[in-house]
């Protein structure tokens, strides 16, 4: 698991960025949330995921609010 903090949310469009710990930004889709809704997401807020390849980068899934 990752864990980082949330930079960008893109409301209108369902997806965001992550500014992960080992200082790279990752993208996430609403669809890769877990536990929260897309609009309780608020800039800042500490995140776990996993990483996984996309074609165009780095993808986060699984996403949800850091314990």
């Amino acid at each position: 698991m990752h864990k980082g903090k949330i930079n960008k949310v893109v409301r209108d469009k369902g997806f965001g960025f992550i500014d992960d710990t080992d200082g790279r930004q990752v993208f996430f889709h609403q669809s890769s949330l877990v536990g929260i809704g897309f609009d309780d997401l608020i800039g800042d807020e500490t995140v776990e995921f996993e990483v996984e390849n996309s074609p165009k980068g780095p993808r986060a899934v699984n996403v949800n609010i850091a314990s």
